[in-house]
Formats: structure tokens, C-alpha cells, sequence
């Protein structure tokens, strides 16, 4: 009986996904390239089973055939993964205190928030500290979730996605009215992804509900993909009369500290 054996109790557990796991976990600093039969040594399997195990995670990308000697390598995903791991678990920590620094100097609360599925769900809210600051009561907090397709926030997530994923999460949501503006039409919401994608930056005009407008900004990885995004939001009762003004005066430091952020967490932009 191979390594897995002795687990696998636990209901819906995969006997698969622990054997896979196991493989990438067989290779170490002290033994970088391993043979398919030390492998198989290793963890108690068949030469065979473990052949077609390490063919599969070869052809997604986690493994790499070194062709001098036909041993495997961990291959660039798993790198990917590391890195994707490391940038979730520090994001919050890393950006709280530019996000603090926003709200200081706007007046204005920020919000952090990432996707989850049809969903945008909030992972840090900085209210500034000054006196007479504009505050908007919509009972958020942290882990709070909001539609992405009536959100900046959510607009940002989705914008930078791929065009089957979009597809997809469009085929999941229904464009109901929240606010006088909610876009319901999928073809015009499409057209507003493209835009925030040319753009860089998305706005929400009462889309939400009556009279809240925001403006939200992408945090980039250091791959370059959008994992989160930062908004303030402003009500009309607070004297800023549209969201062209909205995007001039509070856009360009709001870009900075999304730009800031995603330094941080290792992304460079393309000079290009």
C-alpha cells in the first residue's frame, strides 16, 4: 500500500489530489531532479500509476522533463502557485497602511475587496481619522459582499478577467436593478468592462442605489494579474455633482496608491 494509503477516511477526500500533491512534495532543495522510480520508491506506487501521475502534472505545467537525463524538475507553476500564496496571505498586511494614508488624505473611507465568484467581498475598510470627514453608512465590513456587476469594485475584478471567464460569471449573475443607473443589459455592461479595461479605472454612477458614487482602481501581482481592487465612494448630498468629478478628484490619488500597492506586492509595469 502506497504512502496515500493510511488517509482518505474524511468524505470527499481524493486519492488523486493526494498523490499528485505528493509527487511535487517529493522534490526538495537536497533533490531537485527525481526519476519517475524514485518516485515510485518514494511513495509506495506502481512505476505505472506514478508514470501517469507525473505525465499529467508535466502536461499542466507543475512538472519539467530534464532532457539530459529524463528526471523531472518542479516545473513553473508551482512557482506561480508559491508566489500567488505568499501575495494573498501579506496583500491585506501590505496595503492597510496606504489605504489608511488615502483615507487621510480624501476624507474618505477606502475599501480593498476580491472576487469570489459572482460576488465582491470586502478584506479591508481604512475610514479616515480627520475631523469632518465624509462618511457613507452602507453598513459594510469586512467580509461583507456586494453583486460585482452593480459595484466599481466588482467592475475592476471582472474587467481584467479572461473572456471565458466573463462568459461565465455573466451566465451565473442576473443584471437586476439595484439603482436608478444598474446596468442590465449584458451587451452594456460588456461595453463598460471594455472601457475600465482601456481606462484602468472603473466608475459606479448610482448603480447601487440611489445617489452613491464610486471610482475604484486595480491591485496587480507580480505576474500582473488583477487580485484585488481599492475604491472610495461619495453620495451626491456631498456636493460632488457627477462622476466626471468624482474620477478628477479623487482619481489620481487613488491611482497612486493602487500603483503603490502593487509595487509592493512585486508587480512592474510593462514599459511598453
Amino acid at each position: 500500500m502506497g504512502r496515500t494509503g493510511a488517509r482518505g477516511t474524511a468524505a470527499g477526500f481524493s486519492q488523486s489530489i493526494d498523490r499528485g500533491l505528493a509527487i511535487l512534495a517529493s522534490f526538495r532543495s537536497g533533490s531537485p531532479l527525481l526519476g519517475v522510480s524514485e518516485l515510485a520508491r518514494g511513495l509506495g506506487l506502481r512505476v505505472s500509476t506514478t508514470h501517469r501521475y507525473v505525465a499529467t502534472l508535466a502536461e499542466l505545467g507543475y512538472l519539467e522533463q530534464d532532457h539530459a537525463t529524463r528526471k523531472y524538475r518542479l516545473g513553473p507553476r508551482v512557482l506561480d502557485l508559491g508566489f500567488s500564496a505568499i501575495n494573498s496571505m501579506g496583500l491585506r498586511g501590505i496595503a492597510t497602511p496606504y489605504l489608511q494614508q488615502l483615507s487621510e488624505e480624501t476624507g474618505y473611507t477606502v475599501n480593498m475587496a476580491i472576487l469570489d465568484g459572482v460576488e465582491v467581498v470586502y478584506v479591508e475598510r481604512c475610514r479616515s481619522r480627520r475631523a469632518g470627514q465624509q462618511e457613507i453608512d452602507l453598513d459594510l465590513y469586512v467580509g461583507a459582499r456586494l453583486p460585482v456587476y452593480c459595484t466599481s469594485l466588482g467592475k475592476v475584478l471582472l474587467a481584467f478577467r479572461s473572456d471565458d471567464e466573463v462568459r461565465a460569471l455573466l451566465g451565473r449573475m442576473e443584471l437586476r436593478r439595484r439603482g436608478p443607473n444598474t446596468l442590465t443589459s449584458r451587451p452594456a455592461f460588456l461595453a463598460e468592462l471594455a472601457r475600465v479595461r482601456r481606462e484602468g479605472i472603473a466608475v459606479n454612477n448610482e448603480e447601487l442605489a440611489y445617489g452613491l458614487r464610486s471610482i475604484a482602481a486595480p491591485i496587480r501581482d507580480r505576474s500582473g494579474e488583477v487580485v484585488a481592487a481599492i475604491n472610495m465612494a461619495v453620495h451626491r448630498s456631498m456636493g460632488i455633482a457627477s462622476t466626471d468629478e468624482v474620477v478628477s478628484r479623487l482619481g489620481p490619488a487613488l491611482r497612486r496608491a493602487a500603483n503603490t500597492i502593487s509595487a509592493r506586492v512585486g508587480y512592474v509595469p510593462d514599459p511598453a
